[in-house]
């Protein structure tokens, strides 16, 4: 008798479980319709710009090879040799940067700024120094997607559309997993499935969730990589936690100025967690290093500046004159292999020597370093390695090499396949609501709104958590749900339009 009411009272319950599903079901399904419609038309920006930017420098090394590649010889010429060369070819230029070859065919670039402030790469063979001519930075096919990728060649507003677009994708792979997960057997039946047979809409209903699945993980990194750099996400709380210390340098004087500002432009080149650290100076308070007589003083300094890094053997800056040539040369001896040197910006900048995933001189992570040096007396004033990051900084040295297909051909591939995924997925979820918007009526045709008011408080909590972890679609879906629940649902013409 017992097992019998059980079971009745089972069966009672039931319909009302169904209806509580359903009802959960619906409101994420109506967030995920709402979140889609913003989200749609900047993912596939990204992933066409992302595409861009993966092969423009392989259709640059085609087009430009005579520029970009030499035979290689026997021995290089003095850096020093190279940089005059290219300051007679370019009078009124002013020179930022070296940037060395990477392999022995490879040309040496020299960055430098016209008179009109145009920016320009000049090539030199470094066997010969002859000036083999100039790319322009500002204007190319690279130049052009990254600028469209992070801003929409907009600046700040740019950014921050995209920012609530990258936030809204994050709550639109969270809707959409708790939309594909299996419940009943209608849905088991489409689990990593695609049927050919059921008519349209379930073919695109299968190859939107199950490519959606699939690519979700990748998307999310994708995803919060860029929201790294975001003006409000990025800047304002990630980085900002993150950013490397400048109380580990000592004291060394330092700058008002970041190391953002050796970036070019939108182009990104300093390491993530560096970016708001600021720059150290230069003084030429013991000058005795620029004729290779150091001094006690000069010793004790550069104990001191060596040991406030974290080094258990103090290591001596440069002996003797400080130059290009110096600089380079250290910076080998260091284990430097791949890197860039920044020419000191006015008397007390320093030389600045880099080589990092981010601005694609290597790809293992690990090699990572930044490497200041005092440009009067050869100091190091600051070196910092991986090793010091933040677990979050590691993070973004790995993921950005991944981002942007540095590991070689199989990174170039999946990338690839992904950002044609996340094309697809897009291009899907339109034509889902294409097919199912009521013929000939003007209707946005969202998803309805859950009866259970209750029910449609505790999901809208869900997701409000994920709004107060990204400020922006946080403020956004505050926005949309109060003119969903006060302006939409009550003024009848708006209602019948997003019914």
């Amino acid at each position: 008798m017992k097992n019998q009411n059980d079971s009745t009272s089972q069966q009672e319950h039931l319909p009302e479980q169904r209806q509580t599903q359903r009802a959960w079901y619906m409101t994420a399904w109506r967030w995920h319709f709402y979140a889609g419609l913003y989200v749609v038309p900047f993912l596939i920006m990204l992933s066409v710009t992302g595409l861009m930017m993966l092969y423009a420098g392989s259709i640059d090394n085609l087009r430009l090879k005579d520029l970009l590649f030499v035979e290689p010889a026997a021995q290089t010429v003095p850096v020093t040799q190279q940089f005059d060369a290219v300051q007679q070819a370019y009078p009124d230029a002013t020179i930022k940067q070296y940037l060395t070859p990477k392999q022995p065919e490879d040309v040496s670039r020299f960055a430098v700024v016209s008179a009109a402030g145009q920016g320009l790469f000049v090539t030199v063979n470094p066997y010969t120094a002859e000036v083999l001519g100039s790319l322009d930075r500002d204007n190319n096919l690279y130049a052009w997607a990254e600028s469209i990728h992070g801003t929409l060649l907009m600046g700040d507003m740019g950014d921050r559309l995209i920012e609530l677009a990258a936030s809204f994708a994050v709550i639109l792979i969270v809707s959409g997993a708790y939309l594909w997960w299996p419940r009943d057997n209608a849905s088991k039946a489409g689990m990593f499935r695609i049927r050919l047979t059921r008519g349209k809409r379930t073919f695109w209903r299968d190859l939107h969730a199950n490519l959606g699945v699939v690519t979700a993980v990748f998307l999310l990194l994708f995803l919060l990589s860029g929201l790294s750099w975001s003006g409000i996400w990025g800047s304002k709380m990630v980085q900002a936690w993150n950013t490397f210390p400048t109380g580990v340098f000592g004291d060394v004087p330092l700058s008002d100025a970041k190391h953002a500002e050796m970036n070019h432009g939108d182009l990104k080149e300093v390491p993530w967690n560096l970016e708001q650290t600021a720059m150290p100076l230069s003084t030429p308070s013991h000058a005795g290093h620029h004729d290779g007589q150091e001094t006690q003083e000069t010793q004790e300094k550069s104990t001191q500046g060596n040991s406030i890094q974290g080094n258990s053997t103090p290591r001596k800056g440069i002996q003797g004159e400080v130059n290009l040539d110096s600089v380079v040369a250290f910076a080998r001896v260091q284990g430097f292999t791949a890197f860039r040197v920044n020419l000191p910006k006015g008397e007390q900048g320093s030389y600045s020597i880099l080589q990092s995933t981010m601005s694609n001189d290597i790809t293992d992570a690990t090699q990572d370093r930044t490497l200041h040096l005092n440009q009067y007396t050869g100091d190091v004033l600051a070196d910092i390695k991986y090793s010091q990051y933040s677990p979050m900084a590691k993070a973004m040295a790995w993921g950005i090499a991944l981002h942007e297909g540095d590991f070689g051909g199989w990174n170039k591939a999946v990338n690839t396949l992904l950002c044609l995924s996340f094309i697809l997925i897009s291009a899907s979820g339109v034509v889902m609501w294409w097919l199912r918007r009521p013929k000939g009526k003007v209707a946005l045709s969202a998803p309805p709104a859950p009866e259970n008011m209750a029910l449609w408080k505790g999901a809208t909590v869900v997701i409000a958590v994920l709004g107060v972890c990204f400020p922006l679609a946080g403020i956004a879906m505050v926005t949309v749900l109060l003119a969903d629940r006060l302006v939409f649902a009550r003024v009848p013409t708006l209602a019948r339009f997003f019914s």
